[in-house]
């Protein structure tokens, strides 16, 4: 029969094996649950901002597409000499519609650059007002009438 020594018999107060794997220390997961804390806070930042971007990006093309819409119903006046020169607007806030009731402010100036009643130059601008600033989007255009 085979006797071990005091050395080689395990103890309670005997300090871990620092090559042991086995064990992790209290440090270790301090780390990376403060590492996993600064990933999560990160995606949790950028999930905001993305949707943040995301309705101005939506608000920017609609307001982009009513003035299209706009140009295009001016173009497609059959005599360009019935839409006079001045400035024009709806008089009331629409959505991205024409309706009323939307948060868009769109008028129109209509000017005749070259004098001989053949064209008109037609400068639609569409505003709206988001955290506190006023926003705008302007389009410009030369028309002839007869949709082109």
């Amino acid at each position: 029969m085979e006797t071990l020594s005091s050395a080689d018999r395990p103890t309670a107060s005997r300090p871990a094996d620092p090559g042991n794997p086995g064990g992790y220390l209290i440090l270790e997961i301090m780390i990376a649950v403060a590492v996993f804390a600064v990933g999560f806070l990160a995606v949790g930042t950028l999930v905001v901002s993305t949707s943040a971007n995301n309705t101005k990006g939506n608000i920017v093309t609609q307001a982009t597409l009513l003035a299209a819409e706009t140009i295009e119903d001016l173009k497609s006046s059959v005599d360009i000499t019935g839409l006079a020169p001045g400035t024009y607007n709806d008089g009331h806030p629409v959505d991205a519609h024409g309706n009323p009731g939307g948060i868009f402010n769109r008028s129109w100036v209509v000017s005749d650059p070259l004098g001989f009643n053949s064209s008109r130059r037609v400068q639609v601008s569409v505003s709206w007002n988001r955290l506190g600033r006023v926003r705008t989007v302007q389009l410009d255009t030369i028309i002839r009438g007869n949709g082109i």
